[in-house]
Protein backbone atom coordinates (compact mmCIF):
# COMPACT_ATOMS: atom_id res chain seq x y z
CA UNK A 1 0.00 0.00 0.00
CA UNK A 2 1.29 3.37 -0.72
CA UNK A 3 2.38 5.90 2.01
CA UNK A 4 1.14 8.85 -0.14
CA UNK A 5 -1.89 10.24 1.37
CA UNK A 6 -3.66 13.27 -0.75
CA UNK A 7 -3.75 16.47 1.47
CA UNK A 8 -6.78 17.85 -0.50
CA UNK A 9 -10.20 18.00 0.20
CA UNK A 10 -12.56 15.75 -1.19
CA UNK A 11 -15.93 16.87 -1.45
CA UNK A 12 -18.96 14.99 -0.75
CA UNK A 13 -23.13 15.37 -0.36
CA UNK A 14 -24.55 13.50 2.51
CA UNK A 15 -28.28 12.89 3.78
CA UNK A 16 -29.12 14.26 6.85
CA UNK A 17 -25.55 15.55 7.73
CA UNK A 18 -26.68 18.71 8.72
CA UNK A 19 -27.93 17.31 11.84
CA UNK A 20 -24.05 17.57 12.86
CA UNK A 21 -22.89 20.73 11.35
CA UNK A 22 -19.70 22.19 12.21
CA UNK A 23 -18.36 19.11 14.40
CA UNK A 24 -15.13 17.66 13.50
CA UNK A 25 -14.11 14.01 13.52
CA UNK A 26 -10.44 13.34 13.93
CA UNK A 27 -8.37 10.05 12.84
CA UNK A 28 -4.84 10.82 13.84
CA UNK A 29 -4.47 6.86 14.74
CA UNK A 30 -4.12 5.49 18.62
CA UNK A 31 -1.13 3.34 19.98
CA UNK A 32 -3.27 1.07 21.59
CA UNK A 33 -3.91 -0.90 18.14
CA UNK A 34 -0.36 -1.37 17.59
CA UNK A 35 0.35 -2.76 13.81
CA UNK A 36 -3.10 -3.63 13.57
CA UNK A 37 -3.35 -0.14 12.90
CA UNK A 38 -2.84 -0.48 9.42
CA UNK A 39 -5.44 -3.01 8.70
CA UNK A 40 -8.98 -1.87 7.90
CA UNK A 41 -10.05 -5.62 7.69
CA UNK A 42 -8.19 -8.41 9.79
CA UNK A 43 -9.92 -11.97 10.26
CA UNK A 44 -9.06 -15.20 12.17
CA UNK A 45 -10.41 -17.41 9.18
CA UNK A 46 -12.28 -15.52 6.37
CA UNK A 47 -13.39 -12.42 4.93
CA UNK A 48 -16.06 -12.37 2.40
CA UNK A 49 -17.81 -10.07 0.16
CA UNK A 50 -20.86 -9.32 -1.31
CA UNK A 51 -21.49 -6.14 -4.20
CA UNK A 52 -19.00 -3.05 -4.82
CA UNK A 53 -17.18 -2.87 -1.44
CA UNK A 54 -14.31 0.05 -0.80
CA UNK A 55 -11.79 -1.18 1.61
CA UNK A 56 -8.77 1.75 2.08
CA UNK A 57 -6.64 0.05 4.28
CA UNK A 58 -4.76 -3.41 4.28
CA UNK A 59 -6.84 -6.44 4.22
CA UNK A 60 -5.47 -9.65 6.44
CA UNK A 61 -6.46 -13.29 8.18
CA UNK A 62 -4.71 -15.48 10.49
CA UNK A 63 -4.45 -17.52 11.83
CA UNK A 64 -6.14 -19.15 8.55
CA UNK A 65 -4.31 -19.14 5.09
CA UNK A 66 -7.65 -18.89 3.56
CA UNK A 67 -8.52 -17.22 0.09
CA UNK A 68 -10.06 -13.37 0.40
CA UNK A 69 -13.36 -13.23 -1.35
CA UNK A 70 -13.09 -9.58 -2.06
CA UNK A 71 -14.65 -9.00 -6.17
CA UNK A 72 -15.95 -7.30 -7.31
CA UNK A 73 -14.97 -5.11 -3.71
CA UNK A 74 -11.80 -3.43 -4.23
CA UNK A 75 -8.89 -2.66 -1.47
CA UNK A 76 -6.35 0.21 -1.68
CA UNK A 77 -4.26 -1.06 0.61
CA UNK A 78 -2.32 -4.89 0.76
CA UNK A 79 -3.87 -8.28 0.85
CA UNK A 80 -2.20 -10.51 3.82
CA UNK A 81 -3.11 -13.84 3.91
CA UNK A 82 -1.99 -16.05 6.86
CA UNK A 83 1.70 -14.59 6.51
CA UNK A 84 3.97 -12.94 8.77
CA UNK A 85 2.64 -9.40 8.62
CA UNK A 86 -1.26 -10.75 9.51
CA UNK A 87 0.06 -13.03 12.09
CA UNK A 88 1.73 -9.80 14.20
CA UNK A 89 -1.45 -7.96 13.44
CA UNK A 90 -3.47 -10.53 14.97
CA UNK A 91 -1.67 -9.80 17.75
CA UNK A 92 -1.47 -6.78 18.23
CA UNK A 93 -5.12 -6.74 18.20
CA UNK A 94 -5.53 -9.65 20.22
CA UNK A 95 -3.58 -7.34 22.59
CA UNK A 96 -5.80 -4.71 22.80
CA UNK A 97 -9.22 -6.56 22.69
CA UNK A 98 -7.61 -7.81 26.10
CA UNK A 99 -6.33 -4.39 27.12
CA UNK A 100 -9.65 -2.73 26.55
CA UNK A 101 -11.71 -5.49 28.07
CA UNK A 102 -10.00 -5.01 31.20
CA UNK A 103 -10.88 -1.53 31.79
CA UNK A 104 -12.48 0.05 34.76
CA UNK A 105 -15.83 0.32 33.77
CA UNK A 106 -17.08 4.64 34.02
CA UNK A 107 -20.83 3.45 33.59
CA UNK A 108 -23.05 0.30 32.98
CA UNK A 109 -25.06 0.72 29.92
CA UNK A 110 -26.77 -3.05 29.76
CA UNK A 111 -30.48 -3.00 28.66
CA UNK A 112 -30.21 0.48 27.58
CA UNK A 113 -30.55 1.28 23.75
CA UNK A 114 -27.51 3.68 22.83
CA UNK A 115 -29.72 5.47 20.67
CA UNK A 116 -30.64 8.88 21.32
CA UNK A 117 -27.41 9.02 23.89
CA UNK A 118 -25.45 11.63 23.94
CA UNK A 119 -21.87 10.33 25.69
CA UNK A 120 -19.03 11.73 27.03
CA UNK A 121 -15.14 10.32 27.15
CA UNK A 122 -15.48 6.88 29.26
CA UNK A 123 -15.71 3.40 29.61
CA UNK A 124 -19.14 1.97 28.84
CA UNK A 125 -19.99 -1.63 30.09
CA UNK A 126 -22.81 -3.74 28.40
CA UNK A 127 -23.24 -7.41 30.69
CA UNK A 128 -24.25 -8.98 27.83
CA UNK A 129 -25.19 -7.64 24.88
CA UNK A 130 -25.11 -3.88 23.33
CA UNK A 131 -27.98 -2.61 20.67
CA UNK A 132 -27.48 0.83 18.75
CA UNK A 133 -30.90 1.79 17.24
CA UNK A 134 -30.97 5.29 16.37
CA UNK A 135 -28.14 7.87 16.69
CA UNK A 136 -25.54 7.89 18.99
CA UNK A 137 -23.14 11.02 19.46
CA UNK A 138 -20.23 10.90 21.38
CA UNK A 139 -19.12 14.55 22.40
CA UNK A 140 -14.70 15.37 23.52
CA UNK A 141 -15.82 18.26 25.41
CA UNK A 142 -12.77 19.29 23.57
CA UNK A 143 -10.20 17.20 24.72
CA UNK A 144 -7.99 15.85 22.02
CA UNK A 145 -7.32 12.87 23.86
CA UNK A 146 -10.79 11.97 24.73
CA UNK A 147 -11.16 8.07 24.53
CA UNK A 148 -14.26 6.21 23.90
CA UNK A 149 -14.23 2.26 24.80
CA UNK A 150 -17.62 -0.08 25.20
CA UNK A 151 -16.97 -3.27 26.46
CA UNK A 152 -19.86 -5.66 25.68
CA UNK A 153 -19.97 -9.44 27.02
CA UNK A 154 -21.56 -10.76 23.76
CA UNK A 155 -22.65 -8.84 20.73
CA UNK A 156 -23.07 -5.41 19.18
CA UNK A 157 -25.90 -4.88 16.96
CA UNK A 158 -27.33 -1.73 15.36
CA UNK A 159 -30.27 -1.21 13.62
CA UNK A 160 -30.81 -0.11 10.02
CA UNK A 161 -30.15 3.56 9.03
CA UNK A 162 -28.06 3.91 12.55
CA UNK A 163 -25.24 6.10 12.96
CA UNK A 164 -22.76 6.92 15.85
CA UNK A 165 -21.09 10.58 15.09
CA UNK A 166 -18.80 12.49 16.64
CA UNK A 167 -18.99 16.49 18.08
CA UNK A 168 -16.45 18.84 19.82
CA UNK A 169 -13.30 17.26 18.61
CA UNK A 170 -14.01 13.66 19.05
CA UNK A 171 -11.48 11.33 17.20
CA UNK A 172 -13.14 8.17 15.34
CA UNK A 173 -9.46 6.21 15.76
CA UNK A 174 -9.43 6.51 19.36
CA UNK A 175 -13.35 4.75 19.61
CA UNK A 176 -13.41 1.25 20.40
CA UNK A 177 -15.91 -1.25 20.41
CA UNK A 178 -14.73 -4.56 22.40
CA UNK A 179 -17.53 -7.57 21.76
CA UNK A 180 -16.68 -10.36 23.21
CA UNK A 181 -18.76 -12.64 20.71
CA UNK A 182 -20.00 -11.54 17.00
CA UNK A 183 -20.66 -7.58 16.13
CA UNK A 184 -23.61 -7.05 13.02
CA UNK A 185 -23.63 -3.87 11.74
CA UNK A 186 -27.33 -2.90 10.45
CA UNK A 187 -27.79 -1.84 6.45
CA UNK A 188 -26.66 1.52 5.61
CA UNK A 189 -25.44 2.43 8.97
CA UNK A 190 -22.94 4.92 9.73
CA UNK A 191 -20.49 3.88 12.61
CA UNK A 192 -17.40 5.25 13.57
CA UNK A 193 -14.73 3.73 15.37
CA UNK A 194 -12.54 0.15 15.75
CA UNK A 195 -14.58 -3.41 16.00
CA UNK A 196 -12.38 -5.78 17.80
CA UNK A 197 -14.86 -8.99 17.89
CA UNK A 198 -13.71 -12.15 19.61
CA UNK A 199 -15.78 -14.02 16.65
CA UNK A 200 -17.43 -12.35 13.40
CA UNK A 201 -17.89 -8.78 11.90
CA UNK A 202 -20.99 -8.54 9.37
CA UNK A 203 -21.55 -5.61 8.01
CA UNK A 204 -24.80 -5.36 6.04
CA UNK A 205 -26.01 -3.46 3.12
CA UNK A 206 -24.89 -0.12 2.93
CA UNK A 207 -22.77 -0.21 6.26
CA UNK A 208 -20.09 2.54 6.68
CA UNK A 209 -16.89 2.82 9.07
CA UNK A 210 -15.54 5.57 9.08
CA UNK A 211 -12.29 6.21 10.71
CA UNK A 212 -12.36 2.80 12.44
CA UNK A 213 -11.18 -0.62 11.43
CA UNK A 214 -13.15 -4.39 11.52
CA UNK A 215 -11.09 -6.52 13.09
CA UNK A 216 -12.34 -9.97 14.25
CA UNK A 217 -10.15 -12.71 16.13
CA UNK A 218 -11.41 -16.05 15.73
CA UNK A 219 -14.20 -16.16 13.23
CA UNK A 220 -15.38 -14.53 9.94
CA UNK A 221 -15.57 -10.70 8.44
CA UNK A 222 -18.54 -10.62 6.54
CA UNK A 223 -19.12 -7.52 3.55
CA UNK A 224 -21.94 -6.30 1.44
CA UNK A 225 -21.44 -3.16 -0.28
CA UNK A 226 -19.72 -1.08 2.53
CA UNK A 227 -17.25 1.53 2.89
CA UNK A 228 -14.35 0.81 5.28
CA UNK A 229 -11.57 3.82 5.55
CA UNK A 230 -9.62 4.21 8.18
CA UNK A 231 -7.08 6.42 7.11
CA UNK A 232 -9.55 9.80 7.50
CA UNK A 233 -7.76 12.73 9.15
CA UNK A 234 -10.62 14.74 9.86
CA UNK A 235 -14.28 15.26 8.42
CA UNK A 236 -15.48 18.70 8.55
CA UNK A 237 -19.09 19.02 8.10
CA UNK A 238 -19.92 22.55 5.86
CA UNK A 239 -24.04 22.77 5.93
CA UNK A 240 -24.90 24.04 2.80
CA UNK A 241 -26.34 27.88 2.94
CA UNK A 242 -30.23 28.58 2.98
CA UNK A 243 -31.94 28.01 -0.05
CA UNK A 244 -29.13 26.24 -1.66
CA UNK A 245 -30.87 23.33 -4.10
CA UNK A 246 -29.35 20.19 -2.08
CA UNK A 247 -30.74 21.80 1.19
CA UNK A 248 -33.95 21.36 1.15
CA UNK A 249 -33.30 17.97 0.84
CA UNK A 250 -31.73 17.78 4.43
CA UNK A 251 -28.04 17.69 2.63
CA UNK A 252 -24.58 19.28 3.83
CA UNK A 253 -21.06 19.38 2.85
CA UNK A 254 -18.31 17.49 3.89
CA UNK A 255 -14.62 18.21 3.31
CA UNK A 256 -13.04 14.55 3.95
CA UNK A 257 -8.90 15.20 4.74
CA UNK A 258 -6.87 12.08 4.70
CA UNK A 259 -3.41 11.38 6.39
CA UNK A 260 -0.04 11.65 4.44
Amino acid sequence: MSSTRTTAPIFTALAGIVLCAGSPIQAMGSNIMGTAQGFSVLAGTTVTNTGPTLVTGDIGVWPSDADIHLPPGITKGTVHIGNATAQRAHADALTAYNDLAGRATTRTLTGTDLGGMTLTPGVYTFSSAAFLNGRLTLDAQGDPNAQFVFQMVSTLITANDSSVVGINGADGSEVFWQVGDSATLGADTDFIGNIVANTNITLETGAEIIAGRALALTGAVMLNTNFIDSTFSSITIIPLPTGAGLAGLGLGLVALRRRR
